[in-house]
């Protein structure tokens, strides 16, 4: 009966006489009929709280009381379940190891192997997809398809198959994406940087490697996304922009422990750096300081007992040493170095041609009669041929 006094006090508009309302009141109790959605707020009201509270929407609780029974899981149990995994760490840090040694055999093992290593690689990671993992796990399996996949991408274009590439690299972008891997998405920025430059699309090199320098703040990759800006910026003609980008590079590497492993494609290292300095100055004519920088590219790409560790850095180092050399009159070192450059097994076709069309416009230009630099050429147009 107080129920329905305290009731009746909180209507703001007639309601049915005490003697009806305890009536309802009495079947409401037990179960009978609900109250309508005029009387669920008086309710609520007359104990103090909300109409939610004594009245869930239908199905919301008993959907949740239902789960638990059906799968006869508690709470506990249900947070137990994520924290398992039909996976080992030692299964996972297999893979690491592996995805950071093909990493590694990127500036030396032939594209094709790569490519075929690659994909079966990747096959065995996005595999684990399938398996029970934990959240942590599934957030690294992720993170490892991506970082593979932006190898693939990388061989991929190295060997003159653009779709595909870009394919992967938006792949790639995705995962890392999902994983909230920033290391990842910024080198697929980085790569379509890569892609627009030999493509001589600079604005969108300069677009890219801003949206990369956005993700992925000041890591490894911000370094060589500030590199690939200062390249476009130097094909542009703007010296000072250039600098800029170098300064902000040269900055960032400062800050950053030096790398484990320097043959990871995805580190960059201060020998990695000098390579793109080296690119920059050439363009700008800067022989004395372009010649410095390739030299010291081919040192520290090179082992001790002659092997070329990084022979794709060697070749762009000797095209531009060839550059130097066609300038100051010798045609025959920038031939035999323009030579030596292509004749590697290792290629990244688009860069190699990139960089060997400014060898190509001296000679052209300069020694329109020489046989040997004709020859050269040709070569050169077949090369290229192969990249169409």
């Amino acid at each position: 009966m107080d129920a329905v006094r305290a009731l009746e006090s909180h209507a703001d508009q007639t309601i049915p006489g005490t003697s009806s309302l305890l009536r309802n009141w009495k079947r409401w109790e037990a179960g009978e009929v609900e109250p309508d959605d005029f009387y669920k707020p008086l309710i609520a009201k007359t104990f103090g709280t909300v109409s939610a509270a004594f009245f869930p929407r239908a199905g919301h609780r008993n959907a949740e009381a239902e789960l638990l029974e059906g799968v006869g899981m508690n709470t506990l149990e249900f947070v137990s379940r994520l924290r398992t995994s039909d996976v080992s760490p030692a299964t996972l840090e297999a893979l690491r190891i592996t995805a950071d040694r093909l990493c590694s055999e990127y500036p030396y093992m032939s594209p094709e192997q790569l490519s075929i290593e690659g994909h079966a690689w990747l096959r065995r990671i996005c595999n684990l997809l399938d398996r029970r993992l934990t959240l942590s796990q599934h957030q690294e399996v992720l993170s490892l398809a991506g970082t593979v996949s932006l190898l693939i991408g990388c061989v991929e274009y190295d060997m003159g198959q653009r779709h595909e590439a870009r394919a992967t690299r938006r792949a790639a972008q995705s995962l890392g994406e999902e994983a909230g891997d920033a290391d990842v998405m910024g080198w697929a920025h980085e790569m379509a940087a890569w892609f627009a430059i030999t493509q001589g699309d600079y604005r969108g090199v300069i677009a890219a490697s801003n949206a990369g320098e956005f993700v992925a703040h000041n890591r490894s990759v911000t370094v060589q996304l500030a590199a690939q800006k200062a390249k476009a910026w130097a094909r542009i003609g703007d010296r000072r922009e250039m600098e800029k980008a170098l300064d902000h590079g040269r900055a960032i590497l400062e800050t950053l422990p030096y790398p484990e492993d320097v043959d990871h494609h995805f580190v960059v290292d201060p020998s990695k750096f000098d390579f793109y300095a080296m690119d920059c100055y050439r363009l700008f004519g800067d022989n004395e300081r372009a010649a410095v920088y390739a030299d010291e590219v081919i040192r520290s790409s090179t082992d001790a007992d002659g092997t070329q560790r990084k022979p794709m850095r060697i070749a762009e180092a000797e095209i531009t040493l060839g550059v130097v050399a066609a300038r100051e009159g010798d045609v025959e070192r920038a031939v035999s170095l323009g030579r030596q450059a292509i004749s590697g097994e290792r290629k990244s076709l688009p860069s190699l041609l990139m960089v060997s069309g400014e060898l190509r416009q001296i000679l052209a230009k300069q020694y329109p009669t020489e046989q040997e630099a004709a020859a050269y050429l040709e070569e050169l147009r077949a090369l290229g041929a192969r990249d169409a």
